[in-house]
């Protein structure tokens, strides 16, 4: 079926990029949403019903909202996308877009959510066993969000987990890795086996949901092997291979998962570890699950094999057991500035290595490989962290990847290395909306070879250092979010020290910083970002230094052990706030949480702004974190104009 463009108009598009300073050939590639309209209680009230406002709106976008087929508004809703309805009596609540005098067709209706939150029945994989006799079941794990069918409604991704998991430091067999696709309605539309070739962790197991060849339809990218099953059944390469390491040790130098021999050598038992063997990159139907290309996997291994040996896996990265060399991070980025790509990449704590993929026409071809070990790179190594984040760093359109502490241009060269080497957490975005630009903070564990700093705030263009905290051990956590109204931008806190900082680096006197340091939600009607740790969302107060529950969610459990955080935390549904999904504490369902708090603030979808769009693509990648938008979201800011884009609409 052939898609379908909106395309903002010429003028929209021209004061977008004057407003940003960025050059841009063509707006952005973009999923065509519907309303998205969600009902829920209302925290003083009623129902609160709220929609989304799309970066393809005319402006001055109005709306009139309906129940039951009654209007409920005697004025044009011209504010926020939000309206809280205190009325009696049952009904689908609806909307329709008031544009030049005149109304449009209704929107999808929408029920109340009685409980405030969605409930979605999944359904886990079954358990088995090891070739070594450990029985295992299944938890369900990190999700993704995508429009599968072209409906303009979210589906939801969701990846199953053996409970016999594995760090890459520690050998062992692990289960299977699962990933399902459900719609709303708890509806599963299929299920992909990667097979006993891809080993269950979470460095090992990446996924990408994004509509990639523009057809208005979400297609799923990830690493596979022989074994891997599709959605329909079919398997990938030789269903009888097992690449699978049966025992034995090899020399480790790392400082965990190591096991110290009566000589006082260190090993690593590689026994369930993967090592050699075909690997895939593999484009699977977003509807169907069926795959529909394959490639062999970049960044590989090793150039010359699919099957190094000891010697040159130990040459190339480090170590002779793929502790580094099976560290994987994927993305999207769009990189000629209209279109995404995939990233997949491969190393960070020495060795780093980074692809950018094209899924274009039905054929998958590999746009670049970045290598920190080829020629001129030497500085680039190291200082990769354990996870990625994508944005227009230098204002010219396209997108780069930063990756720790470096970034990497549009053009797969290296623009900036930071040499602050590998760390826990990082954020990037409009962090210090006083200063141009973007920013980028993180804590680091390497103060050995970076001078001391323990966490560290960066112009995300140059990578010039504007402030650093002094540390002498690893910094766990960090943290960026507007959550002080007091102070212009985005407080920063480590797990690492006890001060929390200012955007620009002065600390904040008679106060110690959050003890949530996992994740932040922008939640209630503020401009400001709630705290997500765990089963609950806090609002800090500025005034006591003391974090106030908000929702504390009783029944469900967060994910990814003391990381503590949710399958997947989005702008999803209604207006521009976003939800959160938790599995059930019986792996049974997964809850969509809504926020029952008005907002005054009106702004486009976030998922229609493309750097917070493709974070949460990457969300799930390793250690997950938070979203940001490409502009400033927090006390005074300004009303941002929407992106240059396009939106895709697959023909019905």
């Amino acid at each position: 079926m052939t898609p379908t463009a909106t395309t903002l108009t010429a003028a929209a598009c021209a004061i977008a990029l004057l407003a940003t300073g960025a050059t841009q050939a063509a707006p952005r590639w973009m999923e065509s949403l519907d309303r998205g309209v969600v009902a829920a209680p209302a925290a003083g009230g009623g129902v609160l019903v709220s929609w989304r406002l799309l970066g393809d709106d005319p402006a001055g976008a109005a709306f009139n909202l309906y129940k039951g087929g009654k209007k409920l508004n005697a004025k044009l809703l011209t504010g926020a996308t939000n309206f809280v309805d205190k009325t009696s009596g049952a009904g689908g609540y609806t909307v329709r877009l008031v544009s030049k005098g005149e109304e449009g067709p209704d929107s999808k209706p929408a029920q109340v959510w009685t409980d405030g939150y969605l409930t979605i029945p999944i359904e886990p994989p079954p358990g088995g066993v090891t070739p070594t006799g450990q029985a295992y079941t299944y938890t369900a794990n990190d999700a993704s969000v995508g429009d599968l069918d072209g409906d303009g409604r979210y589906e939801i991704i969701l990846k199953w987990d053996p409970t016999n998991s594995k760090d890459n430091a520690f050998g062992g067999y692990t289960g299977d890795v699962y990933l399902d696709a459900y719609t709303l309605e708890g509806k599963r539309l299929w299920r992909i086996d990667l097979g006993r070739n891809i080993r269950a962790g979470a460095h090992y197991t990446q996924f990408q949901v994004y509509d990639y060849d523009g057809d208005g339809k979400a297609e799923v990218a990830m690493r596979t092997s022989d074994g891997t099953i599709d959605g329909t059944g079919k398997v990938l390469g030789d269903p009888n291979a097992d690449w699978r390491e049966t025992g034995g040790e090899r020399p480790q130098a790392d400082r965990t998962g190591a096991e110290v021999k009566a000589d006082g050598t260190k090993v690593a038992k590689i026994q369930g570890r993967i090592l050699k063997g075909p690997e895939f990159l593999t484009i699977f139907e977003g509807a169907t699950g069926k795959a529909l290309v394959s490639a062999p996997y970049a960044p590989p291994r090793d150039p010359r094999t699919d099957a190094p040996t000891v010697a040159q896996m130990t040459e190339i990265w480090g170590d002779g057991y793929g502790n580094r060399s099976d560290r994987f991070l994927a993305g999207t980025a769009y990189l000629d500035g209209q279109r995404p790509s995939i990233i997949m990449a491969r190393g960070y704590y020495g060795r780093s290595t980074i692809a950018a993929w094209d899924f274009r026409d039905g054929k998958l071809t590999q746009r670049w490989l970045f290598d920190s070990a080829a020629p001129g790179n030497e500085a680039y190594g190291g200082q990769g962290n354990h996870q990625l984040s994508v944005a227009d760093v230098d204002g010219d359109g396209r997108d780069e990847i930063i990756y720790g502490s470096m970034a990497i241009d549009d053009n797969g060269k290296g623009l900036w290395s930071a040499r602050l080497f590998h760390g826990d957490a990082m954020h990037v975005g409009d962090l210090d909306p006083t200063r141009p630009g973007l920013e980028k903070f993180g804590v680091h564990e390497e103060m050995k070879n970076n001078g001391g700093i323990g966490a560290a705030m960066l112009d995300a263009r140059t990578g010039k250092v504007l402030w650093s905290t002094p540390s002498d051990h690893d910094a766990g956590r960090g943290l960026t979010a507007d959550i002080d109204p007091r102070f212009p931008g985005e407080e920063a806190w480590g797990a690492n020290q006890d001060a929390l900082y200012t955007a620009q680096g002065k600390v904040i006197e008679g106060v110690k910083h959050p003890r949530q340091t996992n994740f932040a939600i922008w939640w209630d009607g503020d401009d400001l970002r709630e705290l997500l740790d765990k089963n609950q969302i806090s609002k800090w107060d500025w005034k006591t230094g003391q974090s106030v529950p908000l929702l504390t969610a009783e029944g469900v459990l967060s994910n990814n052990g003391t990381k503590a955080t949710p399958a997947l935390s989005a702008d999803i549904l209604g207006d521009w706030r976003e939800e959160v999904i938790w599995r059930a504490e019986d792996n049974k369902s997964l809850r969509i949480y809504e926020t029952p708090y008005p907002t005054e603030r009106r702004l486009v979808t976030l998922m229609h702004d493309p750097q917070y769009r493709v974070s949460i693509a990457w969300q799930n990648t390793a250690y997950n974190q938070p979203p940001h938008t490409s502009f400033y979201l927090g006390q005074g800011m300004n009303t941002p104009t929407p992106a240059a884009i396009v939106t895709r609409k697959a023909s019905q």
